[in-house]
């Protein structure tokens, strides 16, 4: 045999010991598919209403940020489960050893008060904490002497039925592709990860992971179908592990089992999974290929209708997976890329962007009919450019925008320039001329080490070029 079949054959055994594991990993508690509910928005209707909406949505479960008492009361005699978040900068502090009370007090202030009305069955400590590099001295080594004084406060009070877990982003995989060579980042791998498995594997917890095709998709939209992550791929589209042989009919799965991998490799391969968030975005900015009502509600109307089925993935056919759609509504003051405030599936207003059933017994054939899809704009070929949001009208808060101004130009020196007296952008000289210049010059130069065109919503996105005369502005092909 070839040293490429042996590690073929190594591989499929590999997958097939995680297959052959969890066929017993039944989900109990959870129904439908879960939505976020996040409310970093404006005019968002009461906890109450938003309640209403989400069992009107079919939500199986729901999951929000913080512990939000106002919406732990409105779930109170509900049945829903909901699962809840400690923030980022609190896991520090919950993991000093020498500070039980001030876990205790965490859970008397935040949890106690509200069980059992609220059927609280997980608590998530920490979001996307080992994405966020700039607190591996502090946070990574806290998250779980966190999770474990938590759970063990829980006991202490009677709520040693809450699960404890954390939710983690894709980027914690240094590889996934193949599903089989999943693997966790050499920085976290030995050092954080495997604590983590050991300690959700004693409790039965679930590994939570926010899966998104979407940003997979549209990273690779070149290679990888359209269809395939809509979960409405023909044959031609499917995808065959190398090493396992196992058939790939969506990119969903295909990302979950590289997490399967990944935890198997390192010795877990019982853990439970569970998607803390996935989705797809309904509109976004110029060059966010795909983001449109359309693709948003095939995605989710196909993955509720696929995980009614219970069919788990090809390494873990059968295993109920808890999924969490994101998210209940449209978050306007969120930052970033115009994707990032238009993942919901209501409008503030509580009016539906589109209809889905979340409990996945809606016929297709019954739902309104959607608006064709848009035509898809050539990504790597339509110049793009950064500039101030609605034309700097009236309703422009003069004083924001010349601080936004004045943080774009500083960043480097020379970047504005051509809008300083005597340069080629000088004239008009107004204060919404200037802008435009100068968030798009930002843009420009950092948007590649991660610089948004966002300026607290003071700028957005064109492909109109803005350049006029002798004064040019850079774009994104340039």
């Amino acid at each position: 045999m070839s040293s490429s079949s042996l590690a073929a054959a190594a591989a499929a055994a590999f997958l097939l010991a995680v297959a052959m594991s969890c066929h017993c990993h039944v989900a109990r508690g959870w129904g439908g598919l879960g939505v976020n509910y996040g409310t970093v928005a404006d005019d968002l209707p009461t906890a109450a209403r938003s309640v209403e909406l989400l069992r009107a949505a079919g939500a199986g479960a729901v999951r929000i940020y913080d512990a939000n008492a106002d919406i732990l009361r409105a779930l109170a005699g509900t049945g829903v489960p909901v699962s809840v978040t400690v923030p980022n900068d609190a896991i520090p502090s919950l993991a000093a050893a020498a500070s039980p009370a001030a876990v205790d007090e965490w859970v008397a202030r935040n949890l106690a008060p509200h069980i059992p009305a609220a059927r609280v069955l997980c608590l998530l400590v920490g979001n996307e904490v080992l994405s966020d590099r700039a607190t591996a001295g502090t946070a990574w080594p806290s998250l779980v002497p966190a999770m474990a004084n938590l759970r063990r406060a829980l006991s202490a009070r009677g709520l040693g039925r809450v699960k404890v877990g954390t939710t983690l982003a894709m980027d914690a995989l240094g590889t996934s592709y193949p599903p089989s060579a999943g693997a966790f980042r050499d920085d976290i791998a030995g050092a954080v990860v495997r604590p983590l498995l050991e300690f959700l594997n004693a409790t039965g917890s679930y590994y939570f992971v926010d899966a998104y095709p979407y940003f997979a998709w549209a990273a690779n939209h070149r290679s990888i179908s359209l269809d395939y992550a809509l979960f409405q791929g023909e044959a031609s589209t499917h995808y065959v592990d190398p090493g396992t042989g196992l058939t790939y009919t969506n990119l969903f799965d295909q990302m979950l089992d590289a997490v399967v991998a990944a935890m198997a490799r390192l010795g877990y391969g019982n853990v439970k999974l569970a998607v803390s968030e996935t989705g797809w975005p309904t509109a976004g900015d110029a060059d966010e290929l795909g983001a449109n009502v359309h693709n948003a509600a095939t995605y989710n109307r196909n993955l509720a209708a696929r995980m009614a089925k219970n069919p788990g993935t090809p390494a873990r056919p059968g295993a109920e997976i808890p999924v969490f759609l994101f998210s209940l509504y449209n978050e306007n003051r969120k930052p970033g890329p115009g994707t990032e405030r238009h993942w919901g599936l209501y409008y503030p207003n509580a009016t539906w962007v589109y209809e889905v059933d979340l409990a996945g017994r809606r016929p297709a054939a019954s739902y309104p009919p959607l608006a064709p899809t848009p035509p898809a704009p050539d990504q790597d070929g339509t110049p793009v450019w950064c500039v101030l949001a609605g034309g700097g009208g009236e309703a422009a808060n003069e004083t924001a925008v010349a601080a936004a101004v004045e943080y774009a130009c500083r960043q480097r020196s020379g970047t504005c320039a051509a809008i300083e007296a005597g340069g080629e952008c000088n004239q008009p000289d107004t204060l919404a001329a200037h802008a435009s210049y100068a968030f798009n010059a930002y843009w420009q130069l950092f948007r590649k080490a991660g610089g948004t065109c966002y300026f607290n919503g003071l700028a957005e996105k064109t492909t109109i070029d803005p350049s006029h005369g002798s004064c040019k502005f850079i774009s994104s092909l340039d």
